[in-house]
């Protein structure tokens, strides 16, 4: 005999709950899962105004529960889990961390030391062209040395500063 309305679905769902939890956590492989989404049908069931005649309604319960639960199979594979969200906010962040800011600082003190090295002029120069910004034609100018003397004094004192940091 069939029988219409929401009511009817959801007193087959009180009726038979064990049976259609049963039966779901089969088909979905979880206990958990088969309660949530059997839980979130009724509520679904309730809120909604089923017209007509439902000639199967346990059918009609387990068929809306599994669509519940493809739904949010689907949103839990679009959602980012933790993992990646922290593997995405630790690329995105550009505050240091302890490890690069002793690893900044060291390499600062070193360069210090390897400027303190050089000849006063080669110093200068570098610290013309690099620091200020001059160029070399005006470094030239103000040291009374050849532009090529300038090039050369320059790529020493930066070669000697690259090989006291380790990179050379």
């Amino acid at each position: 005999m069939a029988e219409t309305g929401w009511a009817t679905l959801l007193s087959a769902i009180a009726a038979r709950y064990d049976e259609i939890k049963a039966k779901l956590a089969r088909s979905l492989g979880s206990r958990d899962l088969a309660d949530e989404v059997l839980h979130e049908t009724y509520l679904r069931l309730h809120r909604s105004d089923v017209v007509g005649v439902i000639q199967k309604p346990e059918s009609y319960i387990f068929r809306t529960a599994l669509n519940i639960a493809t739904d949010k199979q689907r949103e839990a594979s679009r959602r980012a889990s933790l993992a990646e969200i922290l593997t995405v906010t630790r690329l995105a962040d550009d505050t240091p961390d302890l490890s690069r800011e002793m690893e900044a600082r060291l390499q600062v003190e070193v360069l210090k030391l390897a400027l303190a090295e050089l000849p006063p002029r080669r110093r200068a120069i570098l610290i013309a062209a690099r620091v200020e910004g001059i160029s070399h034609d005006d470094i030239a100018r103000r040291l009374g040395l050849s532009r090529t003397m300038v090039q050369k004094e320059l790529r020493r004192a930066i070669d000697h500063c690259l090989d006291r940091l380790g990179e050379k």
